[in-house]
């Protein structure tokens, strides 16, 4: 199943200080793709739930150099994390998140901290308490969490490949 580079359909969701891919894991081979349109939920969610493979597929988005999102969809079901809540103060990727998991909106004084389904690798082989430290570490820049997490799911090659700063 070939998947083309994806654009944004609106202009806002693109940002050149973000990088996402999306990867679909079919007969124990992942196949991956550049992710366009890091900031509009709603296009990612539609472009994860289009690979309908026996394996599901992977979201894997740094946003500026702030935060990191991962979202997966497997069958009907959709799980969503977000590296640290407290940025949905400032962007409204992570307040859709906040808004679509019914978590409680952060305020102004909340420690960082990861939301949403921590688990949602934990079958491919990275657990939630790996996820959270991942997310806690402050000498990783978003780009480098993801590629982290690309490389033990097993698809760091491909996303190497295709991240290009």
């Amino acid at each position: 199943m070939a998947m083309e580079t994806h654009q944004a359909s609106h202009e806002q969701a693109i940002n050149e200080d973000d990088f996402g891919v999306i990867a679909w894991h079919e007969d124990g081979v992942w196949s991956v793709s550049r992710l366009m349109g890091t900031r509009d939920l709603s296009e990612i969610i539609e472009l994860l739930k289009g690979q309908q493979t026996n394996g599901g597929a992977v979201a894997l988005i740094a946003i500026d150099e702030e935060f990191f999102i991962v979202a997966r969809s497997l069958g009907v079901n959709l799980q969503v994390m977000l590296s640290d809540v407290t940025y949905a103060a400032e962007y409204e990727i992570a307040a859709d998140i906040i808004d679509m998991l019914d978590l409680p909106f952060p305020d102004e004084d909340d420690e960082p901290q990861p939301g949403g389904d921590i688990s949602l690798l934990t079958d491919l082989g990275v657990n939630a308490m790996e996820l959270e430290i991942m997310s806690d570490d402050l000498d990783l820049y978003p780009e480098e969490q993801i590629a982290a997490l690309a490389h033990r799911l097993g698809f760091g090659e491909q996303f190497d490949e295709i991240y290009d700063r």
